[in-house]
């Protein structure tokens, strides 16, 4: 049985700076695209990043680049996401996902994965994340 697994989520200070951790088990972790997601009260699910098998390729949605950061460690199963400068427009439920294959140029991830939650093939539950003022 396949679980993804968030973690790392709570209540920062504005300009503050966080890491999630997302735990993948029960499938080949170096043969899946792992990508960030997240959801603020009252809007819609939107991309933040993902990242190629190897850890090679990075996609982010144009808002993200710069603040955020992801990178993913095969030996632990094991994908990141470090947040910086976080603001209270942060504030949202976090969440990560897997989708099978080991497509490697921008173009296939920000197709298959940044713009394409509900095409995942293992979605975890997310974790919360809130950014005081």
């Amino acid at each position: 049985q396949v679980q993804v697994v968030e973690s790392g989520g709570g209540l920062v200070q504005a300009g503050g700076s966080l890491r999630l951790s997302c735990t993948a088990s029960g499938l080949t972790f170096d043969e899946h695209v792992m990508g960030w997601f997240r959801q603020a009260p009252g809007k819609e699910r939107e991309g933040i990043s993902c990242i190629s098998w190897n850890g090679g390729t990075t996609v982010y949605a144009d808002s993200m680049k710069g603040r955020f950061i992801i990178s993913r460690d095969n030996a632990l199963n094991t994908v990141y996401l470090q947040m910086n400068n976080l603001t209270p427009e942060d504030t949202a439920m976090y969440y990560c996902a897997a989708r099978f294959g080991r497509m490697t140029t921008v173009q296939a991830l920000g197709a298959m994965c940044l713009s394409n939650y509900y095409g995942m093939d293992y979605r975890g539950n997310g974790t919360l994340v809130t950014i005081s003022s």
